[in-house]
């Protein structure tokens, strides 16, 4: 079995940083892509960074620059640096983790439970 528990959420003013974490434990053969995702209220959930297992990186357009995306392979773990942030930021953070195991055969993708982040102005 795969869990993943993020942490580092909180309140924040605007302009203030905040970093998050995800580390996935259990039973894992090997861990792919990485990404964080965000859900803010009345809003459908969207992808905001992601990181292959080489390092490459991916960032939606609202956060470039401000946002950084990277992983610890070792610690199975993956963090997101948020700089800058701005009331809009405002969401519940997941994390979501490519993994495969020794339980089934292929890559499948699990979720963390979310970390409300909250940008006042």
């Amino acid at each position: 079995q795969v869990q993943l528990v993020e942490s580092g959420g909180g309140l924040v003013q605007a302009g203030g940083s905040l970093r998050l974490s995800c580390v996935a434990s259990g039973s894992m053969r090997g861990i792919n892509a990485m990404a964080w995702h965000r859900q803010a209220p009345g809003k459908e959930r969207e992808l905001v960074a992601t990181i292959t297992s080489g390092g490459s990186t991916n960032y939606q357009d609202s956060v470039k620059g401000r946002f950084t995306i990277s992983r610890d392979s070792a610690k199975n773990t993956v963090y997101l640096q948020m700089n800058s942030l701005k009331p809009e930021d405002t969401a519940v953070y997941y994390c979501c983790v490519n993994i495969l195991t020794w339980a089934r055969p292929g890559a499948y993708d699990y979720w963390g439970q979310g970390t409300q982040v909250t940008v006042s102005s």
